[in-house]
């Protein structure tokens, strides 16, 4: 054996005797995300209303204005307004009527189903004189509103899951076993849009999606199941406004 072997067979062995004595600790820590949008000319928000479809077992549009306010509230420094929801797709409904001298201006259908559906009446966004009104009369708040869509949806497929068995020790282990299964759920897409009560000028807009799936034999309530989704999405929605944190932990040697 050469000196150089030892000296690293040796450094080696000290290495395996440390990491034996070492203790491990986890430190929790905190990591800010700045907001994606720049609100700091802003004191008010006002959650306007969204033009909602897709399921008639639950008012997308009343029920997405409270849970917004709500988190507004107590993670936001803006002060909310409380306001009536506005009723979107009557009023959007009534400007297309009023535009319906315009030969290039089709109707809105009348029962939102779809995405190509909501495409339609996002035209209500771009009518930059309502918004300002309605901005004047709220004293210039920064307006919130957009589209929902929260409709079933049903997929099949195979499936992973666990299967407990019992091996030839007679010990209890699980298995992965594939298996096809009918499911059913709903699509929660929501599309945000950010407006200065100002101008009436659409500041910043962002689209999510969000999926739920149980057994076909599950009978979830279609209000439960848009809370879950909501829940998944609700810290990248109060991120757009104000700083979050995200929470972790970090592994310390000592």
């Amino acid at each position: 054996m050469t000196a150089r072997s030892g000296v690293l067979i040796v450094s080696v062995l000290a290495g395996f005797l440390a990491t034996a004595c070492t203790s491990f600790y986890e430190v929790p820590i905190e990591t800010p995300i700045q907001p994606k949008l720049d609100v700091t000319n802003y004191s008010r928000v006002l959650i306007a209303g969204f033009v909602a479809g897709g399921s008639d077992e639950v008012d997308a549009n009343i029920e997405t204005v409270r849970l917004l306010r709500s988190q507004l509230r107590s993670k936001s420094d803006l002060r909310v307004i409380e306001a009536d929801v506005l009723p979107l797709i009557e009023i959007a409904q009534e400007q297309a009527r009023e535009a319906a001298a315009d030969s290039e201006n089709p109707g809105l259908p009348d029962k939102i189903g779809s995405e190509n559906d909501l495409e339609a009446y996002e035209r209500v966004f771009a009518n930059v004189d309502y918004w300002k009104r309605l901005g004047e009369e709220y004293q210039n708040p920064l307006i919130v509103t957009g589209t929902i869509l929260f409709a079933p949806h049903q997929r099949s497929g195979f499936v992973t899951r666990e299967r407990e068995v019992y091996d030839q020790f007679g010990r209890r282990v699980t298995q992965p076993v594939r298996t096809y299964m009918e499911r059913k759920g709903f699509i929660l897409r929501p599309k945000f849009m950010f407006i200065d009560g100002r101008t009436g000028a659409t500041l910043y807009s962002e689209t999510f999606r969000e999926e739920v799936l149980y057994n076909a034999q599950q009978n979830t309530p279609a209000l439960s199941s848009y809370f879950e989704l909501m829940d998944r999405l609700l810290p990248n929605f109060l991120n757009t406004l104000s700083a979050q944190k995200i929470r972790g932990t970090r592994i310390l040697l000592k």
